[in-house]
């Protein structure tokens, strides 16, 4: 057989033209995300409505939006050895379930703090999956040069709008409906659940590592219709059975080490950042004196310019292939943004400093994502984002309450602008020292197999 008849599966994908199945997929994996982004953010909108209520001190009030990221921390870390080995589908699937079925809980049973902690550590143990494990599965399928944008698209919109979505159903519905209204609306992943079941085919990446070239076959074909004849008859190089060793020991490992330790310190920042500033931004803006619809709508605004803010840093990825040096400067303004709130405070200035906070910190937390992704290799790629943003999720664990309770030590946000402030220049400043990243799917030094 000719060495025209043997087809790298890996450049197949990487050298692909952005087709109606890549969007389709696109399409759902930001689907999946908009209700991980709509659920993430709901706290924020709930604390107007419970603190007074349930006699919530401030320090409690941000545990109260922290509780739900305590349940992702451990659905993050635990995920990624399962989809690694059992693969992107199944794992995904059993999240969107989990997330679901507590969403539902939520309203029917919440309704004291500690009952709404408790579903809301269930329910973050599935939001936990999905998106990092998103960011896995579109980086698997994305064509390598526009890698950063159609992740992009297909993980941070929906996650983006979903955060939005949250903001106007706090604004538009909550006066009338009450806080239980939020998870009513996010119950509706239930339908989106049972639909994925029959539509949602494997990450062709982790069939390749698997050796499962029939199905590989078939998904290429639907990838690169052009090419189906070709497929039919050749031979597929996948990467060789028996490399799908992944942990937490190999992200430490020397070939990783500095990488995955460089990663989590920076996701650790800038969730820190996130959490910290998008738990308790409409509260504050109530108290510099904005209106009630106004304060609502700066967690919306966040949302709208972490998208645009993540497209824009992507695209300059893309272009100049200077990630680190995009999200080094990203986060540097945005923390100058946030330290900007301490000494101004009046409605333009506002918006515009909280504009830039979204695009410029949230944005570079979604390049973040997809630059983890591409420094791991498939075999342990969702152990490595999953750690990433479980590590990641003890800075957004610790932001909402640790901005709490400098508001209560110092009587306003103050010492919050500043935390805030210094830790996304902190971020900015370890994302500068990563070492030269951009792993191929396949280490060239992994052996490879040929399979008819």
């Amino acid at each position: 057989m000719s060495t025209s008849d043997v087809i790298d599966v890996h450049e197949e994908l990487a050298t692909a033209k952005i087709g109606n199945l890549h969007r389709w997929l696109g399409v759902i994996m930001a689907t999946l995300t908009f209700f991980d982004g709509y659920d993430t953010f709901n706290p924020a909108y709930v604390i107007h409505y419970v603190a007074k209520p349930w006699g919530l001190a401030a320090g409690q009030a941000g545990l109260l939006v922290s509780s739900g990221l305590l349940g992702f921390l451990i659905g993050a870390a635990a995920h990624g050895v399962v989809a690694d080995r059992y693969g992107r589908r199944v794992t995904l699937l059993g999240g969107l379930w989990i997330t679901s079925i507590f969403t539902l809980a939520t309203p029917l049973v919440a309704d004291s703090f500690a009952s709404y902690c408790s579903i809301r550590i269930l329910t973050g143990l599935g939001l936990g999956v999905l998106l990092p494990l998103a960011a896995t599965y579109i980086n698997e399928l994305a064509p390598r040069r526009v890698a950063n944008a159609f992740s992009l698209w297909g993980v941070a919109f929906g996650w983006s709008a979903g955060g939005a979505f949250a903001g106007i159903v706090g604004v538009f519905f909550t006066p009338d409906y009450g806080w239980q209204i939020l998870y009513w609306v996010g119950a509706l992943s239930l339908p989106l659940t049972i639909v994925l079941h029959f539509v949602l085919p494997e990450s062709i990446r982790f069939l390749s590592a698997q050796g499962r070239v029939e199905e590989i076959r078939v998904l290429l074909t639907k990838l690169r219709p052009e090419r189906a004849a070709l497929y039919q008859g050749a031979r597929l190089r996948v990467a060789a059975i028996g490399v799908n060793k992944s942990g937490i020991g190999t992200l430490l490992s020397s070939r990783y080490r500095r990488t995955t330790l460089t990663l989590w310190v920076s996701a650790f920042l800038s969730l820190f950042c996130i959490f910290g500033l998008t738990g308790w931004i409409p509260t504050v803006m109530m108290q510099r004196g904005e209106t009630f619809a106004a304060s609502f709508g700066f967690g919306a605004l966040m949302q709208v310019m972490s998208f645009i803010g993540g497209l824009a840093c992507a695209h300059l990825a893309d272009k100049r292939g200077v990630t680190k040096t995009g999200l080094t400067h990203w986060w540097a303004i945005g923390g100058c943004a946030v330290l900007g709130l301490i000494v101004l405070n009046n409605h333009t200035f506002n918006v515009a400093a909280v504009a830039a906070a979204g695009f410029f910190i949230i944005g570079a937390q979604h390049v973040l994502n997809n630059l983890t992704a591409g420094s791991y290799e498939t075999q342990v790629r969702a152990t490595g984002v999953g750690m990433m943003l479980s590590v990641g999720r003890v800075g957004a664990i610790l932001g909402p309450f640790v901005a709490g309770a400098l508001q209560q030590a110092y009587q306003g946000p103050i010492g919050m602008f500043v935390a805030i402030g210094v830790a996304a220049l902190a971020a900015a400043t370890a994302i500068a020292t990563l070492p030269r990243v951009g792993v191929a799917a396949v280490d060239p030094a992994d052996a490879l197999a040929m399979h008819g």
